[in-house]
């Protein structure tokens, strides 16, 4: 059986890390893997694979570019690289990025199965392109691999087929599982000079946050607040910057002493950061998966979120970004009040085992 696993960013390569390992208990799979190249560059890509010894197969080389772009490039460069090496007998895309709809609208004209890795996730807002990308990414699907049971509940509302669709778990805890050892022997804390639990964790990127003058000025509000009494990490994009600058905020950022912005960090050293924080803000995905499996307090400043087990069950909780609002939640995690929350089922570390376990019986 050949299987092809398309990535394209880092939240992706984080879900795939595990496929080749798991995979040598099944001698008749053949797992490759392609990476677009979206993110290729010392820090948003070298470094996730050195870390997780994860060598991709071939590489698309993907140029810069609009999002309309980089999807017709991919598609027809993994139409070159299949004349090349031959069909697949099911192409895998995880996440709900460009190179996850690139790849379905791919296998739908290639005649390639499509097995879509976080399936039925939805957020109900489709002011976001990820909204977007999960439904058509799902349209397109011949397999459906669930992480939680609210995905499972939207495709059967959306009409899919009961036995396509396999409830198995988060490749992304796989990821956390299998490195753990390594995310507690990272040195972040004492290289950012930070006490274990006596640091917040930000992670910002959204651009109805930090693109528009007023939520950017309330963001820095928050950070003004926060830092009063704790460091804040906060891994800063470019843009960020750039928009701070125009808006005329960017010394209020500068001058703070108490936030430490960095550049994208290493996975291990991330992770770190999450495990030994004393709560999380963030308008992040995945984070509020990894902070609920760390069981660490996640403050998302959204309207919504596609993974509701992380509220439902787990540490994370919604809010506007009121400031009244945050500052309350954040009092109740200082006095113990809040929520301790509890690890989702099939988050264990097994989800790519039992992806490979159904395609094998298939």
């Amino acid at each position: 059986m050949k299987i092809l696993i398309l990535i394209g960013t880092r939240p992706n390569f984080i879900k795939v890390t595990q496929f080749k390992k798991c995979a040598e208990k099944f001698p008749d799979m053949i797992i490759s893997i392609v990476h677009t190249g979206q993110h290729y560059d010392e820090k948003m890509a070298d470094v996730f694979f050195r870390q997780f010894k994860l060598t991709p197969d071939y590489y698309l080389n993907i140029s810069p570019a609009s999002p309309n772009k980089q999807i017709a490039e991919i598609m027809m460069k993994l139409e070159d690289l299949i004349v090349e090496i031959g069909k697949p007998d099911i192409l895998l895309v995880p996440g709900d990025v460009n190179s996850s709809l690139a790849g379905a609208l791919f296998a739908n004209k290639a005649g390639i199965k499509l097995g879509h890795i976080e399936a039925g996730l939805r957020s109900f807002d489709r002011t976001m392109p990820e909204e977007l990308n999960r439904i058509i990414t799902d349209e397109l699907s011949d397999l459906f691999f669930v992480t939680e049971s609210s995905g499972a509940k939207h495709l059967k509302d959306e009409k899919r087929s009961e036995q396509a669709v396999h409830f198995v778990g988060n490749t992304m805890i796989d990821t956390m599982v299998a490195y753990n050892t390594e995310i507690d022997e990272s040195l972040v804390l004492k290289n950012l000079q930070i006490e274990s639990g006596k640091f917040v964790l930000m992670t910002m990127h959204r651009p109805a946050t930090v693109d528009n003058q007023k939520e950017l000025g309330k963001l820095i509000d928050l950070i003004n607040y926060v830092t009063k009494k704790y460091k804040v990490i906060f891994p800063i994009h470019p843009r960020t910057i750039k928009n701070a600058k125009e808006f005329g905020l960017y010394d209020q950022i500068s001058n703070n002493k108490n936030l430490i912005c960095t550049e994208p960090l290493d996975y291990f050293a991330f992770q770190k950061l999450i495990k030994e924080c004393a709560f999380i803000l963030t308008d992040s995905g995945g984070i509020q998966e990894e902070s609920t499996f760390r069981q660490k307090p996640c403050l998302t400043l959204r309207p919504n979120t596609e993974r509701p087990i992380t509220v439902d069950e787990g540490t994370n909780t919604l809010l506007t970004f009121d400031l009244a609002e945050v500052k309350a939640h954040i009092q109740m995690i200082e006095n113990g009040d809040y929520k301790k929350g509890s690890i989702p089922e099939k988050w264990d570390g097994k989800a790519t085992e039992r992806i490979l376990e159904i395609l094998n019986r298939r």
